[in-house]
């Protein structure tokens, strides 16, 4: 289909590719299983395919949908041969996620009007919080923009050594208090220290709890308004780091997250060491909050944007 043209540079698009290996491996292994001895599409080979879609943790309903589409490209075309059934999904796939506007992106940017941009990045411990704001940082300043970190995760010491180390590497300005401190207070500091340095990006890391929604809701609530003392419509994004490896699991710490406070965006890690890749796309589908980076490494340029047509193009590959 037309719009499916390069849009990466080739080394990005390599870094793509090799990120999702093991999903695209796994999926066709499975897809190749589902049309096993058939030559046309039937009402067998949907059933399969249904059951290959929700095994690569593309969720419910987003599989629902991909197959309808389907189903209404058979009625149309009166006979689907099993070996288009690729082509076919990677366009109904491409087209179902084209109906949002978002995962256009080509590179990391921030919006106009707002500066300093300030970013506060949720998402539970152990997804890649911490290492996706240490790449975040390192896109934003390679771009030649101004970064500062703060280290409102107060609740372990390790989150504050781990951001410091970050910091460290890729040489961009932290505010951090002791283990313990008021993240609140963490945050307000760290905003003001962004406007003080002439900021273009205050990225603020929080703590990754769940057990208790209620305390999540009202420590973020907390962070958000005293950094509304600075700026007062700060932040401008709130970041939601989910560990794609973790599947199903994934779309339940979203659903938890952007109940407990407005999530703004995604950022999908570990996508490399997984078959569970499918999960951005029932992720993007799903939530109407724009995936907008997505871990395909562990190497330091291997935080990507999220590019929808690439992400499929690489996917059906």
């Amino acid at each position: 289909m037309s719009f499916f043209k390069n849009i990466f540079s080739p080394e990005k698009k390599e870094t793509l590719d090799k990120g999702l290996e093991k999903t695209k491996t796994s999926f066709f292994d499975k897809m190749s299983k589902a049309v096993a001895g058939k030559s046309k599409v039937d009402d067998d080979v949907l059933d399969n395919l249904e059951e290959v879609l929700v095994t690569s943790d593309v969720g419910v309903k987003t599989t629902l949908k991909v197959i309808t589409r389907i189903e209404e490209r058979v009625l149309r075309d009166k006979y689907v041969g099993t070996d288009e059934l690729n082509q076919i999904l990677r366009e109904e796939i491409a087209g179902l996620l084209s109906e949002t506007n978002e995962g256009n992106a080509t590179d990391f940017e921030i919006p106009s009007g707002n500066k300093p941009h300030v970013i506060m990045v949720v998402g539970v411990n152990g997804v890649g919080k911490t290492t996706t704001i240490g790449k975040l940082a390192y896109q934003f300043k390679k771009q030649g923009l101004k970064v500062v970190l703060g280290a409102a995760d107060t609740f372990r010491a390790a989150a504050i050594d781990q951001l410091q180390v970050w910091a460290d590497r890729v040489d961009v300005p932290i505010v951090k208090q002791q283990m313990g401190s008021d993240p609140a207070s963490v945050a307000f500091d760290a905003v003001e220290s962004g406007v003080n340095q002439n900021a273009d990006v205050i990225i603020i890391d929080t703590a990754g709890r769940l057990h208790n929604k209620v305390n999540l809701m009202n420590e973020l609530t907390k962070v958000k308004r005293v950094m509304q003392k600075v700026i007062g419509d700060a932040p401008h994004d709130v970041l939601l780091v989910l560990d794609g490896s973790t599947g199903q699991n994934a779309f339940e710490q979203a659903k938890q997250f952007t109940a407990a406070t407005e999530v703004t965006s995604l950022a999908v890690t570990k996508l490399d060491g997984t078959a569970k890749g499918g999960v951005v796309i029932g992720i993007s589908d799903q939530f109407q909050i724009p995936v907008k980076y997505i871990g395909v490494g562990e190497g330091i340029e291997d935080l990507q944007v999220f590019n929808k047509v690439e992400f499929v193009d690489s996917f059906f590959k």
